[in-house]
């Protein structure tokens, strides 16, 4: 099959600074995600269009929702429990405390209920962040170093392998995992992105086993089948697509955030709905995420 291209519809235009971290929570009928540098958490109701924005006191970079309520929020430095009709905050990890170039960027949770989450030296672009898992109990695990900028956590639905990037290596990567553990095993490159109009950014899977990446200023989406290639293509009409994720009752609209970050004002002006969120149905379902088990 060769590459098919569509295009995302701007769902609702709330030029975000950069919006990422989109999820859908069933719970709730809502699409979640992140404005990390407006440092404000929004939301979107597909069957209604209405739509908020809840301030927060820092960066959030990525987040989750809780099996038993409320979120787990990974900001710049740390990752914190969240009650959000209470305001009532619990800090469970602080973020590589002796690196101060250094936060917290992409994540997901896996299909046992456990945050993987990895960051990005924002300063430099060194390698010099991680990858970490926190499991139910609180525990946290180092899974992967060496890491400039982490991206694109996802796992596939029976749960037993990982997809990863680190942006600047214009790769994504496949890791077997064990789903009793939380364990990273044997490595393998997945897919190549070198000639790629953008980078790898943030991820989600299909039930097919396909990998939808949204390609930092690429202006697209693509899905990468099971054999590595790219093999459908979905137009996003503004420069900076950080992440999707499917949403909606039946899992079948892909959801888009976008950003306005490091854009000139006569970027923005040829560009009037970056930041926006964007959606489509792409024809194949999403596998919904698991909520965070502690």
């Amino acid at each position: 099959m060769g590459k098919s291209a569509i295009r995302a519809e701007l769902a609702l235009d709330c030029r975000n600074s950069h919006g990422e971290g989109v999820f859908w929570n069933a719970a709730d009928g809502r699409v979640w995600w992140t404005d990390i540098e407006g440092r404000a958490l929004w939301w979107f109701e597909p069957a209604g269009g209405k739509s908020g924005r809840l301030e927060m006191p820092d960066r959030v970079c990525c987040f989750a929702p809780r099996k038993d309520g409320g979120l787990i929020v990974a900001f710049a430095q740390s990752v914190v429990l969240l009650d959000l009709a209470t305001g009532a905050s619990e800090t469970i990890h602080a973020f590589e405390p002796d690196s101060p170039d250094t936060r917290l960027n992409d994540g997901r949770t896996d299909r046992q209920g456990r945050l993987i989450v990895g960051g990005m030296n924002e300063a430099t672009g060194a390698a010099d962040s991680s990858v970490i898992r926190i499991d139910p109990d609180g525990t946290v695990t180092t899974l992967i170093d060496v890491v400039a900028c982490a991206n694109s956590t996802c796992f596939s639905a029976d749960g037993r392998t990982m997809y990863f990037a680190d942006t600047p290596e214009r790769t994504i990567r496949a890791y077997d995992y064990d789903p009793a553990t939380g364990d990273l095993e044997a490595m393998r490159l997945h897919a190549d992105f070198t000639g790629e109009p953008g980078l790898p950014d943030g991820s989600c899977v299909d039930v097919e086993g396909g990998v939808w990446n949204a390609e930092w200023q690429g202006r697209r989406v693509v899905r990468v089948a099971p054999d590595g290639r790219i093999d459908r293509v979905i137009e996003v009409p503004t420069w900076k697509p950080t992440c999707c994720a499917f949403g909606g009752p039946e899992l079948d609209t892909l959801f888009i955030t976008t950003s306005r970050l490091m854009s000139s004002p006569e970027d923005l002006a040829a560009d009037p709905h970056a930041g926006g969120l964007f959606a489509v149905k792409p024809g194949v379902r999403g596998v919904p995420d698991a909520p965070f088990g502690g």
